[in-house]
């Protein structure tokens, strides 16, 4: 009975290392605005453009329409909630603030500073450009709470306006996961805080999206759960401690390489929906697995063909990681579509949650790498 009440207490002390964060699949902006019969309009002045988070010069955020995995997170004492976007592409924190009087924060929880004992203002203004315009404010700092840990005089922005896109997101804001190299006006990254203040274990976070339900997809920090992915982690080294960026090889269909020829760079991004590569490409991949392009540049398909469309495999590191159709192609109210997207003349490419949904993601910090394992 000893012995067991020991294995036990291990047990607990074990699972208390992993602070878990349940992601909501929510609605998407572009469900959102096919509803209201607006989505022709918007696609129209806003062109989908994801590569403009990378763009350097400017901590950006994407207009991506496609986005729906949410957490919340709270921030001051007492705490005030809200949703937010786990981005490994970014590395601020800001949320919507009473002070703002755009469009998207009418539609979304408000911080308001004066009903937190912990609040401090900053010195400083913020301003990150996003695909479709921009979210001006103020930093600040405040004790965030993030899955059970809580972070004390955490920097994060507080919004004054906010981009028009914004108001048919259903996040309130964003929390970065990338480098602090990234991070506007040298902001301490959420996670980095974390680390320092001895609140997780290991310098590590894993994120598990979850295929086709609502729920079950999570981020964990400071550990790693074994039980959503079989076999063992492939470790691969981070080619730019800016973003999470590897080295991609190349990228197959019925081992004839259709793109990235001779190895490339890419990019790991809870944040981006889709798989996103240089134009020609992906205007390739979508050749070979018979896709055609419409008038908005987006790749359809057969919705009955589906079944007989080939794996896209991407090699990194060395090793090969395949995407079946079932998880390339989407189904809408317009039909089907490919998970590939056109990143313009930019080279670099982005794996997003396309290809997370297949593969558990760990972002090790502490040793500059990403592990990766295929789903249960």
């Amino acid at each position: 009975m000893m012995k067991w009440l020991i294995v036990l207490t291990a047990l607990v002390a074990l699972s208390e290392c992993l602070h878990r964060i349940p992601l909501i699949k929510g609605k998407t902006a572009r469900q959102d605005l096919q509803e209201k019969g607006l989505w022709d309009k918007y696609r129209k002045l806003y062109p989908y453009n994801p590569m403009t988070k990378f763009q350097a010069g400017s901590e950006s955020m994407t207009n991506d329409a496609d986005l729906s995995y949410y957490g919340v997170i709270s921030i001051g004492n007492p705490p005030q909630s809200f949703t937010v976007i786990f981005d490994t592409g970014s590395s601020n924190l800001w949320v919507p603030s009473v002070y703002c009087s755009s469009e998207a924060c009418e539609n979304h929880h408000k911080f308001n500073p004066q009903q937190s004992s912990t609040f401090k203002w900053g010195d400083r203004s913020l301003s990150i450009q996003y695909g479709t315009g921009s979210m001006t404010g103020y930093l600040a700092s405040d004790t965030v709470e993030v899955g059970g840990i809580s972070v004390a005089n955490q920097v994060f922005g507080l919004s004054l306006s906010e981009a028009p896109f914004m108001a048919s997101m259903a996040a309130d804001g964003i929390l970065g996961l990338a480098f602090q190299s990234l991070a506007s006006d040298n902001v301490v990254p959420v996670f980095y805080n974390m680390i320092s203040q001895n609140l997780v274990s290991q310098p590590l976070f894993s994120v598990y999206l979850s295929g086709n339900s609502e729920q079950g997809s999570e981020v964990l920090f400071g550990g790693i759960d074994n039980s959503y992915f079989t076999g063992s982690l492939t470790w691969i080294p981070l080619s730019s401690a800016t973003y999470w960026q590897i080295t991609m090889d190349s990228v197959t269909i019925n081992g004839q390489t259709v793109a990235c020829s001779g190895g490339c760079q890419a990019i790991i991004d809870t944040g981006t929906s889709l798989i996103v590569g240089p134009t020609n490409d992906i205007n390739n991949i979508n050749s070979w697995v018979g896709a055609s392009t419409n008038q908005y540049g987006e790749a359809m398909v057969n919705c009955q063909s589906v079944q007989s469309m080939p794996d896209v495999t991407f090699t990194l590191g060395g090793h090969s990681f395949s995407v079946p159709s079932s998880a390339y192609v989407s189904q809408s109210s317009s039909g089907c579509s490919t998970g590939f997207g056109q990143g313009g003349y930019s080279q670099l490419w982005i794996l997003g949650d396309v290809f997370i949904r297949e593969y558990y993601v760990v972002f090790d910090i502490g040793n500059e790498q990403i592990g990766l394992a295929k789903n249960v």
